[in-house]
């Protein structure tokens, strides 16, 4: 990280504003942008965020289910405890790591939220392709966990690709949108994918 990127992290207004309000990231304003517009996360709801830490977006989502509601965050590494968020650490690929979770929520979930990322290469195709299998695995674990009317949210650099994943999640929800919050920064080639009312 370079001193021009950490002088210019300093001037981004919203992770200035994430850090007064005591958010781990700012990527926490993408995941209010995008719940406000879709309605992504009622109260009471039980949420699994994958790819979690350091955690921002498993704050939100406790504030957004409230009391009444359960949130797990699920991450290959280590995360820093959050009240009222239980933590899973492992590889959401192996069927021992689900069957973790759903010890937990018995029931199922109501929201599946991912905001994983690649190690970035600088290779935009390759970094573009490691994105969207991240995608696929989020999607085909959301396909074992999420109720019937279930929602999901998946974070995707965008490209040639795109199209094929977004076409596999219309085959699973009845509503799918595409969406670059404001948060986002301009410059990046990131979307999230929205599917709203899982179709067992």
């Amino acid at each position: 990280m370079t001193k021009q990127w950490r002088a210019a992290r300093r001037r981004d207004k919203y992770y200035r504003k994430a850090k007064k309000e005591h958010y781990r990231s700012r990527a926490v304003y993408k995941l209010k942008q995008i719940d406000f517009k879709y309605d992504l996360i009622a109260q009471g709801s039980t949420v699994v965020d994958l790819g979690a830490s350091p955690g921002g977006w498993s704050q939100v989502a406790a504030e957004l289910v409230g009391p009444a509601g359960k949130v797990v965050a699920m991450d290959i590494d280590r995360m820093i405890p959050i009240p009222g968020v239980s933590f899973i650490r492992g590889d959401i690929r192996k069927d021992s790591v689900v069957e973790r979770l759903l010890e937990l929520v018995p029931e199922g979930v109501d929201i599946v939220i991912s905001d994983m990322s690649p190690d970035i290469s600088g290779n935009y195709s390759y970094d573009h392709a490691r994105s969207v299998e991240l995608c696929e695995h989020a999607l085909g674990f959301s396909k074992k966990v999420l109720k019937d009317g279930g929602n999901f949210l998946c974070k995707m650099f965008y490209g040639d690709m795109s199209k094929g994943f977004v076409a596999k999640v219309k085959k699973d929800f009845g509503e799918v949108h595409i969406d670059h919050p404001r948060a986002s920064r301009s410059s990046s080639s990131e979307v999230y994918v929205v599917g709203l009312d899982f179709i067992r």
